[in-house]
């Protein structure tokens, strides 16, 4: 084993879109495995948008980065050494706390193993980790879609947003989805089965656009994206709709970026509209309730997936800027080994 742990260091805070030189690919020293310890060598490391926030300024709900951290991000990992009795040596793991790095010292806490059989370990970063599992419970839980609801999707080709248009498709629902591309539009409608969706850079009036794919209106909303496009949304709400607010990444790079407030607060009265911002960790007790369920929709090919893959730990910046400036499509990981 090599005892080089290359880490990516977080060497100045962006303003605005992120640069490859916020962050230096720095060496150290692989430390030893002390008792009731796993050292993990990382296969698959995971970038996501939630990850902008924590190297900005912004209070959220986890702490930030700190200058010269460790960039944080989830990881899947392959036991390398194990002086713990319940973990062997090439155990597959699935981590929240790898970081981009090589190695990583784990004292084993909230690692969830990983059966190669079930599917490709990288799904456990996606469709079968924490996107799919935040998809399956906006979906059965805080939307409660039941069949015949219109569900709209924003960030629909995302790595969260084609898994909940897929779900809600398995639960009877019509399915609408924006995304930023022609071709995200072309893989929803022509693979994964969407009833409706449209490119929103080329869309001038979003609200018109939604009328159109929406004429009997809007049950259910999933919110990847905030701003202009989930205001047009509001007005075309349903009775007692649910709205599941799970990002905004249209704000999350825009240093100017002036919160306006609840100004359309208003359409949410007479039609008793339940707006919900949720994170997958309220959820975890209960992932073994949705993973089998998820794994065999995968199986049976109900569910599918897809990942931009980048090949090695250098490209770890350059996967993250192309996750956030829309360059994927599904689930962006970095393969590392």
């Amino acid at each position: 084993m090599s005892r080089v742990n290359r880490q990516w260091k977080l060497r100045r805070r962006p303003e605005g879109w992120p640069e490859p030189d916020c962050w230096e690919l720095v060496e150290s020293e692989v430390p030893s495995t002390p008792d009731n310890h796993v050292l993990l060598r990382s296969r698959y490391l995971s970038v996501d948008p939630y990850m902008r926030a924590r190297i900005g300024t912004t209070k959220t709900y986890a702490p930030s980065v700190p200058i010269d951290g460790t960039m944080i991000g989830a990881g899947v990992a392959e036991v390398a050494e194990s002086r713990h009795p319940e973990f062997e040596v090439g155990e597959i793991v699935e981590t929240f706390h790898m970081g981009w790095q090589d190695y990583k010292l784990s004292n084993t806490t909230g690692l969830r193993k990983i059966d190669p059989n079930l599917a490709p370990i990288s799904t456990a970063l996606g469709v079968l980790g924490m996107n799919g599992l935040t998809a399956y419970w906006g979906v059965v839980d805080v939307m409660a879609c039941v069949p015949g609801d219109t569900v709209v999707v924003s960030g629909a080709a995302g790595a969260t947003g084609y898994v909940v248009g897929q779900i809600a498709k398995i639960n009877g629902c019509r399915v609408v989805g924006t995304a930023g591309s022609d071709k995200k539009i072309a893989w929803l409608l022509d693979e994964l089965g969407f009833d409706a969706a449209f490119n929103y850079k080329k869309t001038d009036n979003y609200g018109k656009a939604l009328q159109e794919v929406c004429p009997e209106g809007i049950d259910c909303y999933f919110d990847n994206v905030g701003g202009d496009l989930t205001d047009a949304v509001f007005p075309l709400l349903n009775l007692r709709a649910r709205v599941a607010i799970c990002g905004q990444i249209s704000s999350y790079n825009n240093p100017d970026f002036n919160e306006l407030g609840p100004r359309l607060l208003r359409y949410l009265i007479a039609k008793r509209v339940r707006i919900q911002g949720f994170l997958i960790f309220d959820y975890f007790h209960r992932t073994d309730e949705a993973l089998p369920r998820m794994a065999r929709w995968l199986r049976e090919g109900k569910l599918e997936h897809r990942e931009t893959v980048y090949e090695g730990l250098e490209r770890a910046p350059e996967a993250f800027i192309g996750m956030m400036q829309g360059d994927n499509i599904g689930k962006t990981i970095v393969k590392v080994t």
